[in-house]
């Protein structure tokens, strides 16, 4: 099949990409290549995905709607998966502007240019961060998602409003897939066990936010993209839910799914985990809990169980030592 991808040069577009190829199908990337973190690492992973030949890449801001239009129309993609996003919790504190500009216009152009291309599936990624100040457990696509804590969640939280309008107005059948805590091999510098392996392997001490008292639905980056791969096929029919967990909107082919396995894991049981793959203690620097932080998340699987039979399952001291072994060999340390 035809598929676009937005954000191939990030961590999850990435991975994505390189498990549609592997899988046979034609794929066009879009990647601005902001240098929000580290650009080698973003051309190195575009670098690898052009050794397959079907593989094309562009190089722009979702923000140009000219620039996305003529992409979107050349390709006339059967499936758009859009990846790419200002991500990151703390940053939106320092530059919010950068994710109305990406997360709300770029979204925003995406969804015109469908609705001229009409693909037969639109996936778009969404964040736990919705949930905001949510305190029953575990989190479900049903629960309300009002009170974002975060312009970065207030600006995914944008992106599912905005895709479910579009749904309806122009019977484009979308799927907003929200990510919980994703690691793994290529993964972002920003992420905590990126920032861990490296403060431990350098003799730094690790941040411990809320003096470590924190938990996580971790998912590892391998069960995010088989969760994404079999979502391409469920595509939403209004009046045909799977049951009454389903998300599906009444009025639109659109539905919202959890990605995330409903086994969250205490931080300081990751962290040994880190310890543990490194063989080598951490020294911990105890900090307070930050604004825009939340305490636990924890997904309900259920929905996407449902949909194509599949729950994330790798353990935490699995995905970590595979994230260790990259992280040594990619970095010499």
């Amino acid at each position: 099949m035809r598929f676009l991808v937005t954000g191939t040069a990030g961590f999850i577009g990435f991975h994505v990409a390189r498990r549609l190829l592997a899988d046979g199908h034609d794929l066009v990337g879009i990647d601005g290549m902001t240098p929000y973190y580290d650009i080698r690492l973003k051309e190195r992973r575009h670098t690898m995905l052009a050794q397959n030949p079907n593989f094309r890449a562009h190089q722009f801001m979702l923000e140009d709607a000219a620039a996305v239009r003529r992409v979107v129309d050349d390709v006339a993609p059967e499936i758009v998966i859009h990846l790419a996003a200002q991500a990151g919790v703390r940053y939106s504190l320092e530059n919010p502007r950068a994710y109305i500009d990406a997360n709300v216009v770029g979204t925003f152009n995406i969804l015109e240019a469908c609705r001229a291309a009409t693909p037969k599936h639109l996936l778009i990624a969404s964040t736990s961060s919705v949930y905001g100040a949510n305190t029953d457990f575990p989190f479900r696509e049903t629960d309300k998602t009002d009170l974002p804590l975060t312009l970065y969640a207030a600006s995914k939280k944008a992106g599912e409003a905005m895709a479910h309008s579009y749904a309806h107005l122009w019977q484009i059948p979308t799927t907003m897939f929200r990510f919980f805590t994703v690691y793994g091999p290529w993964g972002r510098p920003d992420m905590a066990l990126f920032k861990f392996t490296h403060n431990i392997l350098s003799g730094e001490p690790i941040d411990l936010y809320n003096r470590g008292n924190m938990v996580r639905d971790f998912t590892y980056i391998d069960d995010l993209v088989e969760g994404i791969v079999r979502l391409c096929g469920a595509v939403p029919v209004v009046g045909q839910p799977a049951g009454t967990i389903d998300s599906l909107s009444p009025v639109a082919p659109y539905r919202v799914v959890n990605i995330g396995g409903g086994q969250p894991t205490p931080l300081m049981d990751f962290v040994a985990a880190i310890e543990r793959a490194l063989g080598k203690k951490a020294t911990y620097h105890y900090m307070d809990f930050q604004p825009g932080d939340i305490h636990k998340t924890e997904a309900s699987p259920a929905l996407l169980n449902a949909l194509v039979g599949y729950t994330p399952a790798t353990p935490i001291s699995v995905g970590v030592r595979a994230f260790v072994e990259w992280f040594r060999d990619y970095y010499r340390m």
